[in-house]
């Protein structure tokens, strides 16, 4: 049941011409304990690990590295597309935080897709990197605290924290936690990366016009980076808003985020001089407040989503398009805000 529930939301994910997407934003749909949200119809750790291997084996051009280990051992994998050292370099970075997993599985589409004829010639001119799931003990529900106020059902529950109660994304100054550790030490400073995209959800109830947004971008906001970096991080959030709001179902909006370096946007934009992006899709997997989860009714068009930005980033960084695009859309690109009811 688990394999025919996930290859129909795959399938629903990749078919984007033929798959009605209904009420993806505006006015619902959300879960208001109705809705079924049930997380056995996601990617274990396991076979998450065996997908990887598997498309490693298949992928003549696709390298599999592990990078370091969670707090309960869990290997932390890589996936790498990198035919050319000088060709510039994008990391799509997911599950920071364990109970926002539809990124992750948008990734792993993105890793079928990338074996087959429909991306010919796009890994020639740019390098792929890929973390999966960073998160993979959070992801789990392997933790050292109680998830007995969490709201899925299914063979386990989500949660945004690692195994020590530790949230990754305030770790990326100390770097203390060994998956951000694993995640500095074995790709930010291993490989020439010129963009990164970490991906997120947020909560079920932002807006736009009072209609729901199906996420929010942002590029780094703190006073300390380059102003070329945050160029272009604002031309990679243009490539990914064009392509989202082209889709007729996408309804974007701008991140109120801060400006403190401990999260990866700003921290790896600053160190680094690495350009960032921010992309926060709508709802969780799993929360212990229910109107941070959203119904698994939504998981094709999210899925979707990740797909469609990480094809369009990949392709714009490729044919160097990325470098032409008009930021001007940030000036009037309005701050989401939550959604009022009547």
């Amino acid at each position: 049941m688990k394999k025919s529930l996930l290859a129909l939301s795959m399938a629903g994910a990749m078919m984007l011409s033929v798959t009605p997407v209904v009420d993806a934003v505006g006015n619902g749909p959300n879960y208001g304990g109705n809705e079924t949200v049930n997380t056995s119809i996601l990617h274990t750790y396991d076979e998450l690990s065996d997908f990887l291997q598997k498309e490693h084996a298949k992928q003549k051009d696709m390298e599999l590295e592990v990078i370091g280990q969670t707090v309960k051992g869990r290997d932390l994998y890589l996936v790498k597309y990198m035919k050319n050292p000088d060709n510039p370099t994008i990391l799509f970075l997911t599950q920071q935080h364990g109970n926002e997993q539809l990124t992750t599985e948008g990734a792993l589409e993105f890793v079928k897709h990338l074996g087959t004829g429909k991306m010919k010639g796009v890994t020639d001119d740019v390098n792929i990197l890929i973390v999966p799931m960073l998160n993979a003990d959070g992801a789990m529900g392997d933790v050292d605290f109680s998830l007995d106020d969490y709201v899925a059902s299914g063979d386990r529950n989500l949660t945004r924290y690692n195994a020590l109660g530790i949230d990754l994304n305030r770790d990326h100054i100390t770097k203390i936690q060994p998956e951000t550790k694993a995640l500095h030490d074995n790709v930010m400073r291993k490989y020439n990366i010129d963009y990164m995209i970490d991906l997120h959800h947020q909560g079920t109830q932002s807006a736009i016009d009072n209609k729901y947004v199906s996420g929010s971008i942002l590029y780094p906001t703190t006073p300390n980076v380059d102003e070329d970096v945050v160029l272009k991080s604002k031309q990679l959030g243009a490539v990914v808003y064009d392509a989202i709001e082209a889709k007729g179902w996408g309804h974007l909006g701008k991140y109120n985020g801060g400006s403190a370096e401990t999260i990866s946007r700003n921290g790896i934009a600053v160190e680094y001089g690495i350009s960032t992006l921010l992309f926060e899709m709508r709802g969780m997997s799993d929360h212990f407040y229910d109107s941070y989860v959203l119904g698994q009714k939504s998981n094709g068009y999210l899925i979707k989503q990740t797909i469609t930005t990480l094809d369009a980033t990949v392709r714009a960084i490729a044919d160097g398009s990325i470098e032409t695009k008009d930021v001007s859309f940030w000036d009037t690109l309005p701050f989401q805000t939550n959604r009022t009811t009547e």
